[in-house]
């Protein structure tokens, strides 16, 4: 990947928080969708329904203890997760 592609790439999925490994981030093409949050984390990748409440929507190879970690993380910081979905979003 060439750097332009590379920066695109990271551009269309701006990172909003970190805590230790997890790092919150959005796809920039997933505005149709409602409002919601990409978790990364070492072994995978999971996804939270931020509205109209909070709750998993998919999970990709992150294990069972850490999903119940992330879903506090989410609780504890889902005004500041939902107001970043929505100004990314321009909604």
């Amino acid at each position: 990947m060439d750097g332009g592609s590379h920066n695109r790439y990271f551009l269309a999925m701006p990172t909003v928080l970190r805590i230790g490994n997890f790092r919150f981030h959005f796809y920039s093409d997933e505005r149709q969708e409602p409002a919601h949050v990409h978790i990364r984390t070492p072994d995978g990748e999971c996804k939270f329904w931020l509205d109209p409440s909070i709750r998993l929507a998919s999970n990709r190879g992150v294990p069972s203890h850490e999903i119940r970690t992330i879903e506090n993380l989410v609780f504890e910081n889902q005004i500041a997760l939902r107001n970043a979905f929505y100004e990314h979003h321009n909604r």
